[in-house]
């Protein structure tokens, strides 16, 4: 059997599975896997042998954790999306998916950011809204290819310094933080196009916005 006769992708969304059948563990030739909408509470460390997954959707369940083994999952490059669930943490181990270029951690129930995102050096789209963050860690200026951070609905006073760092950032959403700063190394991002900064009323804008936007930059306030 060829590869063109192969069927890579498997979809499952909204299949009222409630667990993941153990075939699917067994279907190692999977590039793209749809795991949403199921009511699941764990998925099996047998997805660590689905080494050619580029993209991974285990999106609005239930899931409190993800194990380990997902950073075994070499081959995911396109997009892994685990938002909707009930996460409080993420594994270290998502650190060595170096080739991820989209991720969506939005609408879980992290207070801490986690610190694996940051080793995640291909990132191009990060999305962690709408959870209870309160502080970003300065090592997020080791994202050298990120295009677009989505922090909206956190618990952000401030943002680190290193924010700066981020070079091919295009937008950063802050909206509905409660910012009382914002660093002024914002202006050292050449390609920014976009801040949101919607919702925020607990800081006095700095003058250097208009600096951002005196360059073309969009500041929404």
């Amino acid at each position: 059997m060829d590869d063109a006769s192969v069927d890579v992708d498997l979809n499952l969304w909204k299949k009222r599975l409630g667990t993941v059948p153990d075939w699917v563990w067994e279907r190692v030739e999977l590039r793209t896997l749809v795991l949403a909408d199921n009511d699941l509470t764990e998925v099996s460390g047998r997805i660590g042998g689905l080494r050619e997954l580029r993209m991974l959707d285990l999106g609005h369940n239930l899931l409190a954790e993800v194990p380990g083994e997902i950073g075994e999952v070499s081959g995911l490059r396109d997009f892994l999306y685990l938002h909707d669930n009930r996460f409080t943490g993420l594994p270290q181990s998502l650190a060595n998916l170096k080739a991820l270029r989209y991720l969506n951690v939005s609408e879980n129930l992290m207070e801490r950011f986690p610190e694996a995102v940051c080793g995640m050096s291909g990132l191009v789209e990060l999305r962690i809204a709408d959870n209870r963050i309160a502080e970003i860690p300065g090592s997020i200026g080791g994202l050298g290819r990120l295009r677009e951070l989505h922090l909206r609905n956190n618990a952000l006073e401030a943002l680190p310094e290193e924010i700066g760092d981020l070079a091919e950032l295009r937008v950063i959403d802050l909206r509905g933080n409660p910012l009382i700063s914002l660093p002024r190394t914002m202006l050292e991002m050449p390609r920014l196009e976009k801040v949101d900064l919607r919702w925020v009323r607990t800081m006095e804008w700095p003058g250097w916005l208009e600096e951002l936007e005196g360059r073309g930059c969009l500041v929404y306030r």
